[in-house]
């Protein structure tokens, strides 16, 4: 388990490094490969974001949450850097996003997952009733950037 003293939880967004975030996203998601640089910042403006900090590595962890913050949030590029893996850090990061103050009382949330699966259910997450969702997804949307 992490020792919480060594780390430091934040929701500013005076605290996001965004050039970790982009590389991140842009380098080793499944999900955004390829994203620009502007494309990140933009998505970062308008969301709500979570920062993990270690003491002397920086930022070490991240997620951001998409909502109206009165019905609504998607859950969204959520990671934590290889090092500081295995310690318990998402588990820590989505305690905090839950309890968030702007997110209490939102009737949905959302998100997509490839492999954690397990993470997110400790937190009440279940795969939706099919036949109810749709998507519209653009695989290619950052090429013509």
């Amino acid at each position: 388990m992490i020792n919480l003293v060594d780390y430091e939880f934040s929701s500013e967004h005076s605290r996001v490094d965004v050039g970790i975030v982009h590389r991140w996203l842009s380098e080793e998601s499944y999900w955004a490969k390829g994203v620009p640089f502007k494309i990140v910042e933009r998505a970062l403006k308008n969301s709500l974001c979570f920062t993990i900090h270690h003491s002397s590595d920086g930022q070490v962890a991240f997620a951001r949450v998409i909502t109206d913050n009165a019905t609504f949030a998607y859950l969204a590029d959520v990671f934590v850097l290889p090092a500081h893996r295995g310690k318990g850090l998402s588990k820590h990061l989505m305690k905090k996003i839950m309890i968030h103050a702007d997110l209490q009382g939102l009737r949905r949330w959302m998100l997509a997952t490839r492999d954690a699966h397990g993470l997110y259910a400790q937190f009440g997450f279940v795969d939706p009733v099919p036949g109810r969702l749709m998507e519209r997804v653009n695989p290619k949307v950052y090429e013509e950037f």
